[in-house]
């Protein structure tokens, strides 16, 4: 049994309000589900990706009004990558980028797909990456905006890149635990460090790609608003939940056990760099809920956060997003 490829990816924000605005207004991201941490039921939970919320584009961020900063550094998820069809859009996204105050790298490749890199508000780095009609992972349906064609819009989740002090223990989970194949690699652009590893799985392509950086140089990662939190991989149902949980629980990885968030099955574990792993199953999906013509208006909760919703909503701080 294979994993698809990349489910979602997690992160910090200090400031859900203008994360909202920044994913939304200038990204064009849908917001498809705005919920709670189920963990912390008093931090807002916010998910962004395609028309659909399709497993593989989305990205989503909890609040945490008082966090510090990141700082960054190896043991992280370094960079994340979101789709566009073409190089043309990344062209569209410099300029747009740029009217709004936002500065970027210059387009250069990276595994063999042109791309540019820049940064969120909070420091988040991010990496528009060019499909250019690429086979793979299939992208997600654009969410039309006034101002961004669908031709431009973002499609997906693309590589996540993992920063490390030394790629051989990742590199054995990704490929005898979690079934991953080396397919190339290309030249760190921070200098002289050894080249950038690319793992992928299922039909491949950008969405279903790890990079893995090394650099020794570098101390631990200090997790803050803006850095990432974990990178969650694709199961297709609840049949291949239970065969990757028996797989993880047999190889005596610190891990969460099974976890149901409703939306999605969870398992959660971290890799022996310490980066956190999560595989989440495409099913129910994040309609289960809500119509898809109205994701993301109201704040959802799952069954069994459902009888404390007073309680949960009189702890929670107003949320002014619209």
């Amino acid at each position: 049994m294979q994993l698809l490829g990349l489910h979602h990816v997690s992160i910090l924000t200090g400031k859900a309000e203008r994360n909202y605005e920044f994913y939304t207004k200038v990204l064009g991201m849908r917001l498809i589900k705005k919920t709670v941490n189920q963990d912390n039921t008093q931090s807002y939970h916010l998910f962004y990706g395609d028309a659909k919320g399709s497993p593989g584009t989305e990205v989503t961020f909890f609040d945490i009004p008082s966090l510090g900063r990141t700082h960054p550094g190896v043991s992280s998820i370094s960079s994340t990558s979101l789709r566009v069809k073409s190089t043309e859009s990344l062209h569209f996204w410099k300029k747009r980028l740029a009217d709004y105050g936002i500065e970027s790298e210059a387009i250069t490749q990276r595994a063999n797909r042109d791309t540019f890199a820049f940064q969120d508000f909070e420091g988040t780095r991010l990496i528009l990456v060019a499909d250019n009609g690429e086979n793979g992972v299939a992208a997600g349906e654009p969410w039309p905006v006034p101002d961004i064609s669908t031709d431009h819009a973002i499609i997906g989740l693309g590589p996540v890149t993992l920063t490390v002090s030394d790629s051989s223990p990742t590199v054995r989970i990704l490929t005898e635990v979690m079934g991953f194949r080396k397919v190339s690699t290309y030249p760190s652009l921070a200098g002289e460090f050894p080249d950038i590893l690319v793992y992928t799985t299922g039909e491949g392509g950008p969405g279903a790609e790890i990079h893995i950086e090394t650099r020794p140089d570098l101390p631990k990662e200090r997790l803050g608003r803006g850095g990432v939190h974990h990178v969650a991989f694709r199961i297709p149902n609840e049949n291949e939940y239970e065969y990757w949980f028996k797989k993880i629980r047999g190889t005596r990885l610190p891990n969460s056990g099974k976890v149901d968030r409703y939306y999605f099955k969870a398992l959660y574990f971290r890799e022996p760099n310490g980066i956190l792993f999560e595989l989440s199953t495409d099913t129910p999906g994040f309609d289960v809920d809500e119509p898809i013509d109205t994701l993301g208006e109201k704040l959802a909760l799952p069954p069994f956060l459902e009888p404390k919703r007073s309680e949960i909503e009189a702890k929670l701080r107003p949320l002014d997003i619209s």
